[in-house]
C-alpha cells in the first residue's frame, strides 16, 4: 500500500528555486531514505510532506490525505523529528512526553516509550541536561507518543558521535519493526545504506534516482573508483578531459576518480605526462557515496535550504 505520494512537488523561495518537480512514493512498512547534498531541497521536501510548508505547485498526499487541506487529520497519524528542534531548558523528559501526548486522543504509554528508546534512568532530567544522543532519543519519543502510522526524520544523527549514531540506527529499525513507515532524511552513505530500503537522490531540487542501496550502487558497479595521492599537484582538469573518467574529486589530501574500466590504465598515463606517479594507489568498486558521486557530480557538502 503506498502511504505518501509526491508528484510534481515545487516550491520556491523568493528566487531561489529550492525544490523542482519531486516525485515519488513511499510503501507501507519500508524505511524510505531522501539523501542529498546540504541545500538539494531536502527538508523542504519533507516539511511540505508533513504540512509544515505549502508547496507552490504538485501535489502531496499521506495516508490519502491533502497535508494543508487536511492538516489536522495529518498530524494525527503522523510523527515529525524535524532537523533543528529545541524544548524549554527547564522541562523534564516525562513532562515533555506528557505534553506532547496531551495532543493526542490514542497516545502511546509514556513510560513503556522511555523505556523502550532507553530513557526511563533520565525520565526526570530537565532538557539542558540531556546528552545530545538523549536529546534525539526524546526527539524519536515525541515524534512517537502519538502512536503514528507514519514517522518523518530529518537528519537524526548529525552532531552525534559514531557510538550514538549506531545505536539511534537500532532504534529507527526497532520503530520500523512497530510497523511505523519511515522517511528518513539523511546526508549519511553509511546511514542510508545501514537503513534504508529505497533511496530517493535528491540533487539541485530533482530527483536524480530512486532505488535500493544495492540498485544505486550497480548502476556504475562496472566503473572503477582510484583513490591516490601526488608527489604534486596534478593538473584535474586533464584528469576530467579523459574519456574514460567519470567525476575527479580532491578530498582530504586525495583524488578521487571514478570511471570506467579503462580509467586506471589512462589516468596512469595521464600522470606520466605530467610527470607524476599515483602513490598510494587504491582501486575499488563504487560504494553508494560513489554512487552518488557519479549521479550529481557531486559530494556531499554545503548548506542546507
Amino acid at each position: 500500500m503506498t502511504v505518501i505520494e509526491v508528484a510534481k512537488l515545487q516550491k520556491r523561495y523568493g528566487g531561489h528555486q529550492a525544490v523542482r518537480e519531486v516525485t515519488f512514493e513511499v510503501q507501507a512498512g519500508e524505511i524510505f531514505g531522501i539523501i542529498g547534498r546540504n541545500g538539494a531541497g531536502k527538508t523542504t521536501t519533507v516539511e511540505c510532506i508533513s504540512g509544515l510548508r505549502t508547496p507552490d505547485a504538485g501535489s502531496i498526499r499521506v495516508l490519502g490525505l491533502d497535508p494543508q487541506r487536511d492538516h489536522a487529520k495529518v498530524r494525527q497519524h503522523v510523527g515529525v523529528q524535524l532537523q533543528e528542534s529545541m524544548l524549554q531548558d527547564r522541562i523534564t523528559v516525562t513532562e515533555a512526553l506528557n505534553l506532547f501526548a496531551s495532543f493526542y486522543p490514542n497516545p502511546a504509554n509514556a513510560a513503556q516509550l522511555l523505556d523502550d528508546l532507553g530513557l526511563a534512568s533520565s525520565a526526570r532530567k530537565p532538557y539542558a541536561k540531556l546528552s545530545g544522543g538523549q536529546k534525539q532519543r526524546l526527539s524519536i519519543a515525541l515524534a512517537l507518543i502519538g502512536n503514528p502510522k507514519v514517522a518523518i526524520l530529518d537528519e537524526l544523527t548529525t552532531g552525534l558521535d559514531p557510538q550514538a549514531r549506531r545505536e539511534t540506527w537500532q532504534l529507527i529499525s526497532d520503530v520500523r519493526d512497530r510497523g511505523v513507515t519511515i522517511l528518513l532524511v539523511t546526508h549519511f552513505m553509511d546511514e542510508a545504506e545501514r537503513l534504508c530500503d529505497r533511496i530517493a537522490v535528491i540533487h539541485q531540487g530533482e530527483v536524480a534516482a530512486i532505488d535500493s542501496p544495492s540498485g544505486l550502487t550497480a548502476r556504475v558497479a562496472t566503473g572503477q573508483v582510484l583513490r591516490f595521492s601526488t608527489a604534486a599537484l596534478a593538473d584535474t582538469v586533464s584528469l576530467r578531459a579523459l574519456a574514460s573518467v567519470s567525476t575527479v574529486e580532491q578530498t582530504e589530501g586525495e583524488l578521487v576518480i571514478t570511471g570506467d574500466s579503462n580509467t586506471l590504465t589512462e589516468v596512469v598515463t595521464e600522470l606520466s605526462r605530467q610527470q607524476l606517479g599515483p602513490v598510494n594507489l587504491r582501486v575499488a568498486q563504487p560504494s553508494l557515496d560513489d554512487a552518488f558521486i557519479m549521479l550529481t557530480g557531486e559530494s556531499l557538502t554545503g548548506e542546507d535550504k
